[in-house]
């Protein structure tokens, strides 16, 4: 039987966490994988597809951007696959951009950064319209304490304080190259955005969970270098919930 012809696709998805344990297929578990992957399925007759992304995202958490890649066997013209994709997908993913790349081009290997974006609203009520998006915080936040301290985070670091204990990586140094904080006053939503070559797990949210402390007064500055240096995961603060959390881009 001769060898069926194949086409490798980049394809960038958004899609509403809320109701999804995570990006990854698990056995028994609502999944993004586990619906790009049945989809992918359907359309090519059965016959499994498996996909390859750039990284994973926690149950709960959202993404605006989430590339992955993926060989398809059928010659189906790029734009008829695109829309046979987002017709058959469920509302709470959107397929954003499908390309075809380069037979090496691999979704993880080559991505060179990632930025997130965690979500706080910063009210004394909480608002049931945003409870699924942002981390409700009903105390006063310091813009000059909460970017003191997160510039000490800036820069090549072990982080393993500020990682889950059920990673299953060994090697805790990553990079962030910025960290961003803005506030707009009207929605009373703060967005801190997160750029680095790439993020432990559960790291933006131990990150958020230490920081928040800091921005309210409950602890000083100074504690961010400390927990740094400390490399224990007890010496962080708590994980704050993934709704919050959600990936904006993939950069290659």
């Amino acid at each position: 039987m001769a060898h069926e012809e194949t086409i490798r696709y980049k394809a960038t998805i958004a899609y509403d966490g809320t109701d999804f344990s995570g990006f990854q297929v698990q056995p028994s578990e609502r999944t993004v994988q586990g619906e790009m992957e049945a989809v992918l399925k359907k359309i090519n007759k059965g016959k499994f597809i498996r996909l390859h992304p750039s990284g994973r995202t926690d149950a709960g958490a959202h993404a605006a951007g989430m590339v992955f890649h993926f060989d398809y066997t059928r010659k189906i013209p790029e734009k008829g696959l695109f829309k046979a994709i987002n017709t058959l997908i469920s509302p709470d993913i959107s397929l954003l951009k499908l390309e075809r790349v380069a037979d090496d081009f691999h979704a993880r290997y080559h991505a060179k950064g990632k930025t997130y974006i965690y979500r706080i609203h910063n009210h004394e009520l909480r608002d049931p319209f945003k409870r699924n998006f942002a981390y409700h915080h009903a105390y006063q936040i310091d813009k000059d304490r909460v970017e003191k301290a997160l510039d000490i985070l800036i820069g090549t670091h072990d982080f393993t304080s500020f990682c889950s204990t059920k990673t299953d990586k060994e090697n805790k140094i990553r990079t962030i190259y910025d960290i961003v904080v803005e506030h707009d006053r009207e929605s009373d939503e703060w967005q801190f955005i997160f750029y680095g070559n790439g993020f432990l797990y559960n790291m933006i949210r131990i990150i958020m969970g230490t920081v928040l402390p800091i921005a309210d007064g409950r602890k000083e500055v100074e504690e961010m270098f400390k927990i740094l240096e400390a490399r224990d995961r007890n010496a962080a603060g708590k994980t704050l919930s993934a709704n919050g959390l959600c990936l904006e881009k993939v950069h290659y």
